[in-house]
């Protein structure tokens, strides 16, 4: 397949999809519980994948096959195990914490690919991935940073404590994809997996009381989850992650809570504030900090 266009462009509308994607979970919460969400988000995927993706899925099933150790737990990683274990997460704790735990991934990121691919971590990247992460977190608390002194952690942190490594493996071991396999085999493995390992937590949520109430709001929030939060989120950064090294990827996270907050002034109706143009422009500056340096080529994919 094409590449598909800069690896940093691929990185923020990757970025962008999936801030819609907690925009979208907010506005619709009361509507579709987030198991629920991560369940349909992805059933709704497969058909959308399924016709773009069945004839490289007949040709490479063979490959498919002879990979089947990396392409399991990653399909698995992307598309359940990491989302439920913030949804888990969120159900104990406030999505202030979330945020800035999630806010840890590019560190972790960065750790990963040294120990694992061998990535020279430059000072610059530190430089970057620090003024970025002040962005964020700034975005994240709305400019008050005394909300930190008063954070207090609970249980369902160690639920989004655990799924940020679990992303950044994932991040990281993107550079050791199959040579020859083609984006849409995968992510309809992907797809497929998610479905599956879904369905029974799906069940323990509708257990438990919390239903998916059908309007014309909870099937928009799942068609967008599947179309762009599912589909095209995952083309964009498998793409990128194949043309760039994790760690100038990694503080492309820190996109995601601005992305956030400015949706949610266009679609929830927030203010906007001066901690939103301090923030970003942060963000955008450790960007480039992180992408000027020139970083070590990743070892070869196996």
């Amino acid at each position: 397949m094409r590449p598909l266009g800069s690896p940093y462009l691929l990185l923020t509308l990757a970025m962008l999809c999936w801030a819609g994607n907690w925009v979208v979970g907010r506005a619709i919460h009361e509507q579709v519980p987030p198991l629920a969400l991560n369940f349909w988000r992805w059933a709704a995927s497969l058909l959308l994948i399924l016709p773009v993706a069945w004839r490289p899925l007949r040709d490479q099933w063979r490959l498919m096959l002879r990979h089947w150790k990396w392409i399991l737990p990653m399909a698995a990683i992307a598309s359940a195990i990491f989302q439920s274990m913030v949804y888990l997460g969120l159900q104990h704790t406030t999505a202030l914490n979330g945020a800035l735990l999630i806010a840890l991934v590019p560190i972790v990121v960065a750790a990963f690919a040294a120990m694992l691919l061998g990535d020279r971590f430059t000072p610059l990247q530190g430089l970057g991935i620090g003024v970025s992460l002040a962005g964020a977190v700034v975005v994240i608390v709305r400019g008050d940073l005394s909300v930190l002194r008063a954070l207090a952690f609970n249980p369902g942190d160690l639920w989004i404590l655990a799924a940020v490594p679990i992303w950044a493996l994932y991040t990281v071991l993107l550079k050791r994809w199959p040579a020859g396999l083609d984006r849409m085999s995968f992510l309809a493995a992907m797809a497929i997996v998610g479905t599956l390992l879904q369905a029974p937590l799906y069940a323990w949520e509708w257990a438990g009381g919390r239903h998916l109430v059908l309007s014309p709001a909870s099937l928009a929030a799942i068609a967008y989850t599947a179309v762009f939060a599912s589909f095209l989120a995952f083309v964009f950064y498998n793409a990128a992650l194949q043309r760039t090294t994790p760690t100038v990827a990694g503080p492309f996270h820190h996109l995601h809570p601005a992305f956030t907050a400015l949706l949610g002034i266009v679609f929830l109706g927030e203010r906007i504030g001066w901690h939103h143009a301090v923030g970003v422009a942060c963000i955008v500056l450790g960007l480039y900090l992180t992408s000027a340096a020139k970083p070590s080529a990743a070892k070869p994919a196996s």
